[in-house]
């Protein structure tokens, strides 16, 4: 087939004579809407590459304010970053942090404020990043979720409903997680800083 302006050209009126009559409208429709489908699934890819890199950029401010906590403090310590899920998780590792972590934690959760906040004077927005020090919540989360499971296998076993201390919302919402993978429901009462996990039995 030649490039010329004015060749094939009856064979193309031919093809659209025999396409329009061989596609109806309601054909034409379900095109325009697998297109549409199309188009949605690239901008939510668009939107998955923009919430990572936002995330990414939250680490990274996060463990720069870190760095420079620790430099203040002459404390040694790695820093490693990472995305889980919707929020960054910036982690601290070395052998002198327990004076960053405190009683059960309580150090970890204020430094986890300022570093939020740090992130926030930056971007503009709220962060939901993650601080880990020495592991703390790492196994924290392991130990929450067994009691989860625990306090579930008793609340099957008792029928009755069982209340949990206070907890922070990280605690909670394992104990949540953990409490409906056991096939019971759970809520949380109460008001900050004395809110906690509620479990019931089935039924």
């Amino acid at each position: 087939m030649g490039d010329g302006p004015g060749e094939g050209v009856g064979t193309v009126v031919g093809q659209e004579q025999e396409l329009s009559s061989a596609v109806d409208g309601d054909n034409l429709v379900e095109a325009d809407d697998d297109l549409d489908d199309v188009i949605d699934d690239e901008e939510d890819d668009d939107e998955d590459e923009e919430d990572l890199s936002t995330l990414e950029e939250e680490g990274e401010i996060a463990a720069d304010y870190i760095e420079g906590l620790l430099d203040i403090a002459d404390l040694d310590g790695d820093i490693d970053m990472d995305v889980e899920g919707d929020r960054a998780i910036v982690s601290v590792v070395g052998a002198t942090l327990d004076e960053l972590v405190g009683d059960d934690g309580e150090v970890l959760e204020a430094l986890q404020e300022l570093t939020r906040l740090a992130v926030h004077r930056r971007t503009g927005s709220r962060a939901r990043l993650m601080l880990d020090v020495g592991g703390f919540r790492a196994k924290r989360r392991a130990d929450l979720a067994e009691l989860g499971r625990s306090i579930a296998a008793e609340v099957s076993r008792t029928g009755e409903p069982k209340k949990l201390r206070a907890m922070s919302p990280f605690e909670r919402k394992i104990i949540h997680d953990a409490v409906a993978s056991a096939g019971l429901r759970s809520e949380s009462e109460g008001e900050e800083p004395n809110r906690r996990v509620v479990v019931f039995p089935v039924g």
